[in-house]
């Protein structure tokens, strides 16, 4: 029996969401659309069977690497250059959180009561949001934080001259680049949200007019049919109008 990878479990479930319509608001937080989504999903769970060697010690995971290029796109739709600055410093916070886990936390993994290979995209997933604050910041964060262990393992090796191979973003670096931007994206939904109703809605004062407006609940869609029905109720209600008033005078 084939063991898949937990992060390809994640995408297909994430998938079946957003087919289902609920991750829209999610998506939209993030500039995409649900079709973009499950087309950059798609990409994600092909490319992770596909490992591209560079030299004799490091290998690229194109699964990997097509979600490095996610979090770069998702820095870019960032609404202000705050927020981007903050999210760059944000992945550095991650990567030097996740060298400290792995300095403190690895040295006898048998003793742990979880297998360290998800401890790096839960200490990933939790330092993002807390660093990176927005869906944006907290999923480039993470992401990129793991990204940046991994390139960091290489020079290690090469520096220290010991044996190995490195893979950047596949095998198990491919689980926990995937696991950690979920887990960020959601810390900063739920925790955001809460926060959100409690204060009784985003903060408005002083932030630009356009960040404003992508903050605001998106109107919900109406089909074609549901439209035409409101535009007949209307039309019908200013008959009836007009017709008292005819019976009036």
């Amino acid at each position: 029996m084939v063991n898949f990878p937990f992060g390809l479990i994640a995408l297909v479930v994430i998938s079946i969401l957003i087919y289902f319509g609920v991750a829209h608001r999610v998506l939209d937080r993030l500039r995409l659309s649900d079709k973009a989504a499950l087309a950059v999903i798609a990409a994600i769970i092909i490319g992770s069977f596909i490992d591209i060697p560079l030299g004799p010690r490091i290998v690229i995971n194109l699964g990997g690497l097509i979600t490095v290029g996610l979090a770069g796109y998702v820095l870019l739709g960032a609404g202000t250059s705050y927020e981007k600055i903050r999210a760059i410093v944000a992945a550095g916070v991650t990567a030097l959180a996740l060298f400290l886990a792995g300095r403190f936390l690895g040295a006898e993994p048998e003793n742990m009561f979880i297998d360290p290979l998800y401890i790096y995209p839960i200490v990933a997933g939790i330092v993002g949001y807390l660093a990176g604050r927005s869906r944006r910041g907290a999923f480039f964060a993470a992401v990129i934080g793991v990204l940046t262990l991994d390139v960091g393992q290489y020079f290690y090796l090469v520096r220290a001259g010991q044996a190995g191979t490195v893979h950047i973003g596949g095998a198990g670096a491919f689980d926990a680049l995937i696991l950690a931007g979920i887990l960020a994206v959601l810390l900063a939904e739920l925790i955001g949200e809460t926060l959100e109703r409690i204060q009784g809605g985003p903060k408005t004062e002083g932030r630009p007019e356009e960040l404003i407006k992508n903050l605001q609940e998106p109107e919900p869609a109406r089909k074609p049919a549901e439209i035409y029905k409101v535009k007949g109720n209307d039309n019908d209600q200013q008959k009836d109008d007009q017709d008292r008033g005819d019976e009036h005078d």
